[in-house]
């Protein structure tokens, strides 16, 4: 019987040509496979995996995480993975539950918790590049940013009603497009014009990182932490677009982007919750 579950993990584990060595002369990411077949070789009705992939260099760890996802598909365990890491959290979940300080913020889908945060922590958790988070008004007609107004989203028009009041609005880095550069279909929402402080070309993808007025004559920085972050002393809010690799913007450069109004996040300043 022994021989039998041994040879069964190692088959599925693709270490059967390594049964006979010894575990110091073992790689890495053969040793966490290993660690892999001496749970399933008991048979158990649950794998609990807290963080196995943080001992990993980066190459190791992609490679793993797609071993993991194989080897539970073929299982068919229920497998509960604790992680700081929101990709293995976004590629391996079928349910996410984000806690924070011990407390579940949110249970769903990987798609629910990104398109649907329940409040800033998620928000602000789930997203690389982060969400960007900034002050916002509504003047019980339009959402006021410090660098643009917009109409508010029908998808939370009737949450807001008819009374103005402050508030948090959350924007995708993914959903702020280069003027005149992406498609047309982006083309609906409003423009505003930075100065590029920073950018981060990844190939597929150009991360760029710029300023916006928060304070004296725009919108008042509200005392959130999770805005606090991201402000400056000066009054200034730093945000991140995320533009195609094929973008030429680039350190000190001006740009005009504009923002896709459908896409906003809102959240209450004094709760952090945010409408579903």
């Amino acid at each position: 019987e022994i021989k039998r579950r041994v040879e069964n993990s190692a088959a599925v584990l693709g270490l059967t040509d390594l049964l006979q060595r010894k575990p110091r002369t073992l790689s890495g990411g053969q040793r966490q496979r290993v660690a892999m077949g001496r749970a399933m070789v008991r048979e158990p009705a649950a794998f609990l995996l807290d963080e196995p992939l943080s001992n990993l260099d980066a190459r190791l760890r992609v490679q793993m995480r797609a071993e993991i996802a194989r080897i539970q598909k073929h299982l068919g365990v229920t497998t509960i993975y604790v992680t700081h890491d929101q990709t293995e959290a976004m590629t391996l979940g079928d349910r996410v539950a984000v806690l924070q300080g011990g407390v579940v913020q949110q249970v769903g889908t990987p798609r629910e918790l990104y398109e649907h945060p329940a409040n800033l922590f998620v928000a602000g958790f789930i997203g690389s590049p982060a969400m960007n988070l900034l002050p916002a008004e509504f003047d019980g007609n339009r959402i006021i940013l410090p660098m643009a107004q917009v109409d508010p989203p029908e998808r939370l028009r009737s949450h807001l009603g008819d009374q103005p009041r402050p508030l948090i609005a959350g924007i995708r880095p993914e959903h702020i497009y280069e003027a005149g550069v992406d498609s047309d279909e982006r083309m609906t929402g409003p423009t505003f014009h930075v100065r590029v402080d920073m950018g981060e070309w990844l190939g597929s993808d150009l991360y760029i990182y710029f300023q916006v007025p928060v304070g004296s004559g725009t919108i008042p920085p509200l005392p959130v932490p999770e805005l606090e972050r991201t402000t400056s002393g000066e009054g200034m809010m730093t945000m991140t677009a995320r533009l195609p690799g094929t973008s030429r913007a680039a350190a000190g450069k001006e740009l005009t982007l504009r923002l896709n109004p459908n896409e906003i996040h809102l959240f209450d300043p004094n709760t952090g919750v945010g409408p579903r």
